[in-house]
C-alpha cells in the first residue's frame, strides 16, 4: 500500500504546485565514513522536508501526536 500512498501524496503535492522529488538518495556521514546511499528518501518536497512514507494496521502509543 505504501506505493499507493507515495504515488497519491505526489500528485496531491503537485497539484499545489510543490515540488517533489521521489526516492532521493541521501548520503550518510559517520566520522570520516562517506556512504554515498545510506537511505532512500520516499519524498522531497521543495527540498526542504523528507517524507517517508509508512504504512500500519494499527498505530502504537509512540506513533501517536503528543501535546507540548
Amino acid at each position: 500500500m505504501e506505493s499507493v500512498y507515495h504515488s497519491v501524496l505526489a500528485y496531491e503535492l503537485a497539484q499545489r504546485g510543490l515540488r517533489t522529488v521521489s526516492q532521493q538518495a541521501i548520503p550518510v556521514v559517520y566520522e570520516t565514513l562517506r556512504i554515498d546511499i545510506g537511505f532512500r528518501a520516499d519524498l522531497i518536497v521543495e527540498d526542504l522536508v523528507i517524507v517517508e512514507i509508512k504504512s500500519v494496521e494499527v498505530l502504537a502509543p509512540v506513533q501517536k501526536k503528543s501535546s507540548f
